[in-house]
């Protein structure tokens, strides 16, 4: 029996990390739905709206969730602004006039990016940047160590 030489195939270290990096960039895309071109249906935005307003007669609970009967009549007054072509936030002024602030599940945009988002991506591009610049370094000290190896 013929052995067949194996070869080995030495990807570089940047492609190793890179790959990884590239496929989770990809699936956190896809994930948010960043892609989708349909825009949303009048059933559908109201629905959307209807989970972040909170039932009037119950403790924390959406009105989209609840069967009160006010949490029914507070979603027919959502369809029917949906279908009158409100939009969100003119749908939120309305019924926070008439409910106060606490009619709705998350607090108003205070404007500006919060602070939770920025965090996470501040300390990720940390992250990144510290494990390319551990590898980028290791990489020259093995580079070396060849070269001494070598002569």
């Amino acid at each position: 029996m013929r052995r067949v030489a194996e070869r080995t195939v030495r990807v570089p270290l940047w492609a190793q990390v890179l790959l990884p990096l590239t496929v989770l960039v990809v699936a956190l895309i896809i994930g948010t739905g960043l892609l989708d071109s349909a825009p949303q249906t009048a059933a559908q935005r109201a629905a959307a709206i209807e989970a972040g307003v909170r039932c009037p007669s119950c403790t924390d609970v959406s009105v989209a969730q609840s069967n009160a009967t006010t949490a029914i009549a507070v979603r027919h007054q959502i369809e029917s602004m949906v279908n009158a072509g409100r939009s969100t936030a003119s749908i939120d002024q309305v019924l926070v006039s008439e409910y106060g602030q606490t009619i709705l599940l998350t607090p108003p945009d205070a404007g500006g990016v919060p602070l939770i988002y920025v965090i996470p991506i501040v300390a990720g591009v940390a992250a990144v940047t510290g494990v390319g610049v551990l590898f980028w370094r290791r990489s020259r000290q093995f580079e070396s160590f060849r070269t001494r190896e070598a002569a």
